[in-house]
């Protein structure tokens, strides 16, 4: 394992990636979502990803992979543990989905190179991510948007925008979104809160495949 092999490669795509939203119609949306369980001390990780009609919010297709993780847990550099069982997925997909949300971060990383930005160079699609719990990135704290349904607060580290705090229901705790690749920011706050229902604080397609995961966790 080569960290520094790793953080070169985060920091080239990194100025490859684009927030200009090219995320213009939108028929079919992906959630995208990764879980482990160790076995007889051997990791394994399976990742689902659920499409749905955005229109109608019906599912459309379900597709997962299943494979053993080679790469360590390193804060930060999640996508090099996650991307083969990811990209394995997408493969078996029979629909294209015109854009792919993702169960963590995108640009909300040290070096804008969450899962949800890495994996856009792989999917050729815009993406965005929902993290249920904050990364801190040089120990910046995020501030608390107001108790009220759609208030959000930016969350600004070395006077950049990384990302948003995003209340979703009142009463509830908030999810952290950020780009992935493809999309601005104001999309993607749009494109969270159209895809919030009652039974959850992430989008449907993002809660189904996390649904999923945990399911296909429990029969390994």
């Amino acid at each position: 394992m080569n960290i520094e092999k790793y953080k070169a490669i985060q920091t080239e795509l990194s100025n490859q990636t684009s927030l200009e939203d090219r995320c213009h119609s939108i028929k079919f949306c992906a959630g995208v979502d990764v879980a482990y369980k160790e076995i007889a001390d051997t990791e394994w990780g399976v990742c689902s990803i659920v499409v749905i009609d955005y229109a109608t919010k019906a599912v459309v297709e379900k597709t997962s992979s299943i494979g053993k993780i080679t790469v360590p847990y390193i804060p930060g550099y999640l996508a090099f543990r996650e991307l083969p069982l990811v990209i394995q997925a997408a493969n078996k997909l029979s629909i294209d989905p015109d854009l792919f949300i993702f169960d963590g971060n995108g640009y909300l990383h040290p070096r804008h190179m969450g899962i949800a930005t890495h994996a856009s160079f792989f999917l050729n699609k815009p993406t965005f991510g929902v993290a249920k719990n904050y990364f801190k990135i040089d120990n910046v704290d995020f501030t608390m948007p107001e108790n009220v349904s759609g208030s959000y607060k930016d969350i600004i580290i070395r006077n950049e925008t990384f990302g948003r705090v995003l209340r979703s229901h009142k009463d509830v705790k908030p999810i952290f979104i950020s780009c992935g690749n493809y999309i601005d920011l104001e999309k993607t706050t749009k494109i969270t809160l159209n895809l919030i229902n009652k039974e959850s604080r992430i989008p449907i397609p993002v809660r189904l495949a996390d649904l999923e995961t945990k399911r296909m966790r429990k029969q390994l």
